[in-house]
């Protein structure tokens, strides 16, 4: 097997097999392609807790650039919870926990956990008591077997297959009593240990039982303060939160509605109804939200929380029983990543503005990257990235990728660009996936530049084909429009919706 190398420039690229022989970045950031200045800005962010705001087109590496950043920074070292209130349970207590907290409780929890024993390795009577083992007979059955499957005997009292009537008479008792079952479920003893006397437990777990020393019971015990807990945002989690499009709810958090109103036999209690945003879910970690205009009025809460670094959880819904229900000062620590076009600047609120340039940076990505032996041996690696991305598509030819370049000086072109490659990569992995899908139906082990030739046919956008097709867009609209709708409506053939052809030439 051929050893894998890192390509600097396309002297190293060109004597390679395929692109499976190229050495892919262990760091994110450096998978980027182009967009030095937002790489060097991301890693500033990632180590000094910057905000960034990232301004251009669809597709040009915005997400990627928000993602790599949150995998460069430590892992998350806090869990919060929410705790009853016995007092007040409309006011649950905020408890956060750091890491070695977690990490004793866990610790806790697993020697809590006991022993799993097979009803044969029980002690007889113990496992008779818990209703594996039947009395009559000795032989074992399922706590849930009423009747011993052996000897027809009833495990209970009352219970005897020699009743003629048993099989009717156990139809309506296991409809009425569907949880009804043999025996106990649990059983409390004792044994010698090193001389001393010690309490065990046995009790059901399935089709074992599971037995508790003395040391798991006491373990149960310092775990028992947990049970009136819930855990909202856990230790170990994805420090990468993506809020784009993101209702009110899912960005801020609620408290579910309970339509017996948190009633305490009946409804469920206020501290285990309460739900985390994403603000609170990337405390310690990125949030990233592209689009960050059509939040609207929604960005001067993330404003608030970016300044107070915590943020309340309520019911949001007036007509909810979660209504009255809140919880103040949840952390929300969180790196914003937020990414626009050009042309939506001006619906990003000022103050949020200010915000992030006060405490980060505003980037313009690039469109475009020159065209050098350098640039070109990172499209080599972007199409290595992108195969191994996809996991479903083969690697690609040196010659195939000469082809990709070509048609990345084609569209920067487009974008008077010259003597450039185009940084709009999303719609050139398409392109690369086509040809991999090519390659995939036909048996091929790597792309070739057939492939990618007859992939380049396939990937044009819909706009292109009509244009090829009937000459022009608009007379390719005016075939597509029936009679009727022609008669019905003059919206196609209004002057304000008259497209220019040359757009897609």
């Amino acid at each position: 097997m051929t050893e894998k190398r890192a390509v600097k420039t396309w002297d190293d690229v060109k004597d390679l097999a395929s692109t499976a022989d190229i050495l892919i970045p262990s760091d994110p950031l450096d998978r980027v392609l182009g967009q030095e200045e937002a790489i060097e800005l991301a890693k500033i962010a990632a180590k000094q807790r910057r905000h960034l705001l990232l301004v251009g087109p669809p597709g040009t590496g915005k997400s990627m650039i928000a993602r790599a950043l949150s995998m460069n920074l430590p892992s998350p070292s806090h869990e919060i919870r929410v705790v009853k209130n016995p007092e007040n349970p409309e006011r649950p207590f905020l408890e956060v926990l750091d890491e070695e907290d977690v990490i004793r409780e866990e610790d806790i929890k697993k020697q809590s956990i006991g022993v799993l024993k097979k009803p044969e390795e029980a002690p007889p009577n113990v496992a008779e008591h818990l209703g594996y083992r039947c009395k009559n007979c000795g032989k074992y059955s399922l706590p849930t077997d009423i009747v011993c499957p052996h000897c027809n005997q009833g495990k209970i009292d009352g219970v005897n297959r020699s009743n003629p009537f048993q099989d009717l008479l156990g139809g309506v008792l296991e409809m009425a009593m569907p949880q009804m079952t043999a025996g106990k479920e649990k059983v409390h003893t004792t044994r010698m240990n090193n001389g001393e006397e010690e309490m065990v437990i046995f009790e059901r777990a399935g089709e074992n039982i599971r037995m508790l020393d003395q040391t798991a019971i006491e373990k149960r015990s310092q775990l028992s303060r947990t049970s009136n807990e819930k855990v909202l945002v856990k230790l170990r989690r994805d420090p990468f939160v993506l809020a784009t499009g993101a209702s009110e709810t899912e960005l801020l958090g609620d408290v579910r509605h309970d339509p017996y109103g948190g009633h305490e036999k009946l409804g469920t209690p206020a501290y285990e109804r309460i739900v985390a945003g994403s603000i609170h879910e990337a405390h310690e970690g990125v949030l990233f939200i592209d689009e960050i205009s059509h939040l609207g009025d929604l960005q001067r809460y993330i404003l608030t929380a970016m300044q107070e670094k915590t943020f309340p959880i309520v019911g949001r819904n007036p007509q909810s029983a979660g209504a009255s229900v809140k919880v103040d000062d949840v952390p929300c620590d969180f790196i914003l990543v937020a990414a626009c076009n050009i042309q939506d600047l001006s619906n990003i609120l000022s103050p949020l503005r200010s915000r992030i340039k006060g405490n980060g940076y505003e980037v313009l990505v690039d469109i475009a990257m020159p065209d050098t032996p350098e640039n070109r041996a990172k499209y080599a690696q972007f199409v290595a990235q992108e195969v191994n991305l996809d996991g479903h598509i083969p690697h690609a030819t040196i010659g195939a990728v000469e082809l990709i370049i070509k048609e990345g000086r084609r569209r920067a072109g487009k974008d008077e660009q010259n003597n450039s490659l185009t940084l709009r990569l999303r719609e050139l992995g398409g392109l690369i996936r086509a040809a991999g899908d090519i390659a995939v139906l036909e048996g091929s082990d790597l792309i070739t530049e057939d492939h990618i030739t007859r992939a380049l046919r396939r990937s044009k956008t819909v706009e292109e084909q009509i244009s090829e097709r009937y000459g022009s867009y608009h007379k390719g609209l005016s075939q597509d429009v029936s009679s009727a709708q022609k008669a019905s409506s003059d919206y196609y053939y209004s002057t304000e919706h008259v497209i220019d052809d040359n757009m897609f030439s």
